[in-house]
């Protein structure tokens, strides 16, 4: 692989995040995630990440040959990036599917210690 596909700019596809604390109205920064591809019942973990103070990752998740068709789950551990703070999550799964792997899939967080939202990002 390139080293312009390793760092994602890449002309093949891309997986990012974007965490956004809307109890503060400010990035999600310091949030440990991971990213794991489900098969069946078979669970491949990819990486660990953690967001920088914008609240992103300082590189695609996954970019290129390495974002293949198929469903993979982000898990937010948002009870630890609280810090023992109030809160009624723990961990928030997001599923979700990739058709195209030619494209770019961001999948935003936008989390407050009662409540998240996502959607699919461009």
């Amino acid at each position: 692989m390139s080293s312009s596909a390793q760092d994602g700019r890449s002309s093949g596809g891309r997986l990012t995040t974007h965490v956004l604390d809307t109890a503060s109205g400010r990035p999600g920064a310091g949030l440990r995630l991971t990213l794991s591809r489900i098969d069946g019942d078979r669970i491949e973990r990819l990486g660990a990440f953690v967001t920088n103070a914008d609240g992103r990752c300082e590189a695609p998740l996954l970019a290129g040959e390495a974002l293949s068709a198929g469903e993979y789950e982000l898990l937010f551990h948002v009870a630890e990036w609280r810090d023992g703070g109030p809160g009624f999550y723990d961990v928030i799964p997001i599923r979700f599917r990739v058709v195209d792997p030619s494209a770019h899939h961001h999948v935003p967080l936008i989390v407050s210690a009662f409540g998240y939202a996502t959607y699919r990002g461009s």
